[in-house]
């Protein structure tokens, strides 16, 4: 008759980081050496990351312009110069108030000389306009109404103060938008869920001042319409930056069981 056999032994073992050993030790456990701990499922995890750049072009056109008024006369007495300079300036300052220009928005200067045996006074109203609808109802009606001895110069358009800090900033805020929604469209091609952002580098940034058509580079200011210096006036921005996005698991969707 054979014997029946024993069942086989078991064995457990607590693999402990030898860092823990003498803690271990003092507790009475036993313990292998140079033998680590397996790493938790939390540390195992890692990472997933997409990274992406994106770019950005803006422009904004000009938002004042600033016209000039000039006047002159030259007379043997200088009460006659003044008051021949005084009757058509106060008529150009008082139809801009009548149009609703503020007085912050109108600056005038005098400049009188002595000519030979006679005098000479020359006056300039520089006007500052925010709406350009405006700035050229009021110089045709200028124009229709004074003669000659008035001189209206053509309008110089330009940007208030912030305005190229203003497009600056709102290059990189689309570059930032461009590359979101260019990480977003990656994971969804493969099937993820795009996380939140870990980096946002801008890498460069420009700008740059509308230039002028080749057929009208050599020539005056003068010669180009409204459009035209509208348009040599308009500010460019751009940006380019780098995104770093957390790619996370596809989410579940939860189904709802009918009863």
């Amino acid at each position: 008759m054979s014997l029946p056999r024993a069942p086989p032994s078991r064995v457990f073992v607590q693999l402990v980081p030898w860092a823990d050993r003498e803690h271990n030790e003092g507790s009475g456990g036993e313990v292998l050496p140079n033998v680590r701990q397996p790493v938790s499922t939390q540390e195992q995890a890692v990472t997933r990351e997409v990274h992406v750049s994106g770019t950005a072009e803006v422009s904004a056109g000009p938002n004042r312009a600033q016209v000039s008024v000039r006047m002159r006369s030259t007379k043997e007495a200088a009460a006659e110069a003044k008051k021949s300079v005084g009757r058509r300036l106060d008529y150009v300052t008082q139809s801009l108030r009548r149009q609703g220009i503020q007085a912050e928005n109108i600056t005038v200067t005098k400049d009188f000389t002595r000519v030979e045996n006679a005098y000479h006074l020359e006056a300039e109203v520089c006007i500052t306009f925010a709406e350009f609808e405006k700035m050229q109802t009021i110089c045709n009606l200028l124009v229709e109404k004074l003669d000659s001895s008035v001189v209206i110069g053509p309008p110089q358009f330009y940007h208030a103060p912030g305005a190229a800090e203003n497009l600056r900033r709102q290059a990189c805020l689309v570059a930032v938008e461009n590359a979101w929604r260019k990480a977003q469209e990656v994971c969804h091609l493969v099937g993820q869920t795009l996380g939140k952002p870990l980096l946002i580098r801008e890498e460069e940034t420009k700008e740059w001042e509308g230039q002028m058509e080749e057929h009208s580079s050599s020539g005056s200011l003068s010669s180009l319409t409204v459009q035209q210096k509208i348009k040599s006036a308009t500010l460019y921005a751009a940006s380019k930056v780098f995104v770093t996005f957390e790619v996370k698991g596809k989410e579940k969707r939860k189904k709802h069981l009918r009863n």
